[in-house]
């Protein structure tokens, strides 16, 4: 067996665990009387409906895709990188729809033109694996660093993220730290 048809075998197991993990999930979530979520992947291949293919005009080359977390995935697949900071400070959550214009000189403008539907859940912000993260509701958000730097939050904090109402994310959008007080009874969560 050449390394080539293993990489296919693999892929072809990891396929059928996701999809029986997706039937687990759906069937507990049922049993426990729960919406059953999403999955990050089946969440987003929903939100590529509706999108126009990429077209030119005056202004540039127009792509329009749907926000992963990190960057924004057209209907075909490809990957164009977010700027850490507009997504940052825009509070740009996985699953809104982009537009995304390549001018004439290469220069990329993104442009939120599909928001979904946000919750907000809080949890401390911690550190690990290289990765900063949200603990809330029994998962860990990852969240980008320009976030963390944007909004002056530290490991320990106590942070409010948006995360897509549908769907099971992994990124969230940081949305505010919450000041810590000295009556800690203030905040109860």
């Amino acid at each position: 067996m050449t390394d080539l048809q293993k990489l296919n075998d693999l892929r072809e197991m990891l396929t059928n665990m996701e999809r029986t993990l997706r039937v687990a999930r759906t069937v507990i979530a049922e049993l426990s009387g729960e919406k059953p979520l999403v999955s990050s992947d089946q969440y987003l291949a929903d939100r590529f409906g509706g999108l126009d293919r990429a077209h030119s005009n005056s202004e540039g080359r127009i792509i329009e895709g749907v926000f992963d977390g990190v960057s924004m995935q057209d209907g075909e697949g490809k990957v164009y990188p977010v700027p850490a900071n507009y997504s940052s400070k825009s509070k740009i959550v996985v699953g809104d729809k982009m537009k995304l214009t390549i001018t004439p000189d290469g220069k990329f403008i993104y442009k939120q033109i599909g928001p979904v539907e946000r919750k907000n859940v809080v949890g401390p912000l911690v550190f690990e694996d290289g990765q900063h993260k949200v603990l809330a509701n029994g998962k860990e958000y990852k969240i980008l660093m320009a976030s963390i730097t944007f909004h002056k939050a530290e490991v320990g904090d106590d942070v409010s993220i948006l995360l897509p109402e549908e769907g099971d994310a992994e990124w969230g959008a940081l949305d505010v730290v919450i000041p810590h007080t000295e009556d800690a009874e203030t905040y109860k969560f």
